[in-house]
């Protein structure tokens, strides 16, 4: 499966014989799914139709949805007028007007006004079906755009990966010299106060051995084997990696920082520093991962 980004934005367009209807969705980062329709409340009836199907196709994101509307092309602002409501009202004004003995006296400019234009209508099923479509074809935008903003992010993980492995290669190298090191110099310390006090050799061997393994690194180094292995199913699996990834990254820095705490090696300690730097780079890429 493909990996998404949580950010891309999706335009989709509808047309009827009177109206143009045009869906926009724009997405970022959620830790979960939060929807926010902008839209009039003439779509409110199929909004619960519009939540499932985004449902269907995104499981996270922060989502931003537009609905709008307008005449069709060709379409003048006269021809909204309502010749129902004229009619009405001009029945119910010259009424009142012959009933007090008044002229009656209307400009045409009097029926621009709001409240004499049709009505979309909001049963109107030619106007949610408008409406349904161009979400669709918003959808299939927005889920080409995660898809390509994740192709990106993908390889851009790949790449601190590579780097993070590099400077591992390095500590594994230099894991049995840091050893070696610390044994010799644990000998050297017994040889010059043995000269000056009463040391048990044989109490003092067992301490190096004791100390030695303490500040063995070789479990560390099998874990983060391991967790290399899995970070390279995840992003070959694809799909829903997002929290899996923040997961794994934790577990990497645990292990990273451990052996930086056992080891006292320069080099080792170097490049425990720029495997976090490339860690930290890989989960900042993985909060916007689905």
């Amino acid at each position: 499966m493909a990996i998404q980004s949580m950010t891309g934005f999706g335009k989709g367009e509808a047309s009827g014989s009177d109206w143009v209807i045009t869906a926009e969705i724009k997405s970022v980062n959620h830790r979960f799914k939060d929807l926010r329709f902008k839209m009039s409340s003439l779509f409110a009836p199929i909004e619960l139709d519009l939540k499932n199907s985004l449902a269907k196709v995104f499981k996270r994101g922060s989502f931003d949805i537009y609905v709008n509307y307008k005449k069709a092309e060709g379409k003048t602002k006269f021809d909204d007028i309502d010749e129902v409501k004229v009619a009405e009202f001009l029945d119910k004004i010259s009424t009142i007007t012959k009933s007090k003995g008044l002229d009656l006296a209307i400009s045409p400019s009097e029926f621009l006004r709001q409240d004499f234009y049709k009505d979309l209508d909001d049963s109107s099923e030619e106007s949610f079906k408008l409406a349904k479509e161009a979400f669709e074809l918003a959808l299939k935008s927005l889920e080409q755009s995660r898809l390509s903003e994740g192709e990106k992010m993908h390889a851009v993980i790949e790449q601190h990966a590579k780097q993070f492995r590099e400077h591992f290669g390095v500590i594994c190298g230099l894991v049995d010299l840091f050893q070696a090191n610390v044994e010799e110099k644990l000998r050297k310390r017994f040889q010059d106060y043995s000269d000056e006090i009463s040391i048990d050799e044989p109490r003092f061997l067992q301490e190096v051995v004791y100390y030695l393994e303490k500040m063995d690194v070789h479990e560390e180094i099998n874990r983060i084997k391991a967790h290399l292995e899995k970070l390279d199913a995840i992003l070959n699996d694809g799909g829903e990696i997002g929290r899996q990834l923040d997961f794994l990254i934790q577990e990497l820095n645990r292990e990273t920082n451990t052996i930086g705490s056992k080891s006292s090696l320069k080099e080792i300690s170097d490049n425990v520093v720029q495997m976090k730097v490339q860690l930290e780079k890989i989960r900042e890429q993985s909060l916007n991962l689905e």
